[in-house]
């Protein structure tokens, strides 16, 4: 069968977490003074990698922060063959992509932000213009639609034609998002029939609906995995220029094939993305819903507030997922958040509740600071891959 279930690797020894998280601290810490940066730094999650130079072009030639930012986020929201954000981004259970989007502008203090809106691309410049345009901070729906409208933002449709035959293949094939969630008591009867079938007849159906829809054979493995285990997709971007000028957006089209109407934490302000002129600016990727039960960016700004290094602030925000669980590892497998946080002085860190989604594959923060543009592994709480949820048959509960 040329589908296989990655492996869960468990934890790691703690001496290994230790070796760990001092070469994230001697790799991260500025020893600058704090507030006083000597050279713009761009920090994004790794999908932002390729749109690095032009949002640092803006700083060289003195554009704001924010727009910075923008024009890194902008990127994968206009390529169609990026599933994650804006264009042909994965839909929801009905088939319509819905995007989500929050941006802090840290000189004047200000945010917007817009959740679930259809129809519209580049949602990023959308909660731009509601920070911009309007004395609101968040517009949803419809209502986000209309005034990303009338601020001149075109209606396309965003299903691009590999999306939708990705979600047909959902669609035909498999179940939605009702029952029990992994925070019910009742989490593991996700586990039980229907989805206790047999694993590998279920997976050699999705490979001959895969064919029969016409998706390519050379994107029919990762079609099957997508649709098997719903991915989420997002791009977090913050921007410190010379003058200490802070800015922060996150944007994302959510978790693949959920309800309509879902927001995660990507719009939400102080989960998502949080931005604080005076202390830093932070940003998530990752168990959108596992991050708004514990407000991750305003935690880790709050933290470094009081004196928390940005790899410190980091790691005790994932502590409070951790916790929220009862360092019950049976079900944090299935939970997985990296952070991206940078300091007023230029200082950065990125961390990660596990190292990566599949082994061989770490989470990754993309970094530009004038010299050098660069992919860095993050540091992870637990070493191994992550579990996606729903699980399948073969990851059974105790």
């Amino acid at each position: 069968m040329p589908f296989t279930r990655r492996d869960f690797l468990g934890t790691a020894a703690l001496g290994a977490v230790s070796l760990s998280l001092e070469g994230q601290e001697k790799q991260t810490e500025s020893k600058q003074t704090p507030g006083s940066p000597t050279h713009p730094i761009i920090i994004s999650s790794w999908n932002g990698f390729n749109y690095l130079d032009e949002g640092y072009e803006i700083l060289r030639n003195g554009g704001d922060t924010l727009d910075a930012a923008l024009r890194v986020a902008r990127g994968p929201e206009d390529d169609p063959n990026d599933d994650s954000v804006g264009l042909g981004g994965l839909p929801n259970e009905e088939g319509m992509v819905e995007l989500d989007a929050s941006c802090m502008h840290g000189p004047t203090r200000r945010a917007g932000s817009v959740g679930a809106v259809r129809n519209i691309k580049n949602v990023s410049l959308v909660a731009k213009a509601v920070m911009e345009r309007t004395g609101h901070v968040m517009l949803v729906g419809e209502g986000a639609e209309r005034f990303a409208v009338a601020h001149g933002f075109p209606r396309e449709n965003l299903l691009t034609e590999h999306s939708r035959k990705l979600w047909l293949l959902w669609k035909e094939t498999h179940s939605d998002w009702w029952g029990p969630g992994l925070a019910s008591p009742e989490w593991n009867k996700r586990t039980l029939p229907p989805h206790s079938d047999n694993f590998h007849e279920r997976v050699q159906r999705l490979y001959e609906v895969a064919e029969e829809l016409g998706i390519e054979p050379d994107l029919r493995h990762a079609a099957v995995h997508k649709v098997l285990f719903p991915p989420t997709g997002t791009i977090h971007c913050s921007v410190l220029n010379g003058k200490g000028e802070l800015s922060g957006c996150t944007t994302t089209s959510g978790l693949a094939w959920k309800l309509p109407g879902r927001c995660g934490d990507s719009p939400v302000i102080g989960a998502g993305c949080y931005t604080d002129q005076d202390v830093g600016s932070a940003g998530a990727t990752g168990s959108g819903e596992e991050n708004l039960k514990v407000a991750g960016a305003h935690t880790i700004i709050e933290n470094m507030r009081h004196g928390m290094s940005p790899f410190d602030a980091g790691m005790e925000a994932l502590q409070r997922i951790v916790r929220n669980y009862n360092h019950d590892m049976d079900r944090l497998r299935f939970v997985d958040m990296t952070y991206y946080v940078l300091r007023k002085d230029g200082a950065y860190a990125a961390v990660s509740l596990w190292t990566g989604y599949e082994p061989g594959k770490p989470h990754r923060i993309a970094v530009h600071d004038g010299t050098t543009k660069r992919n860095e592994k993050t540091v992870s709480l637990f070493e191994g891959a992550s579990q996606e949820w729903p699980p399948d048959p073969a990851v059974r509960a105790k």
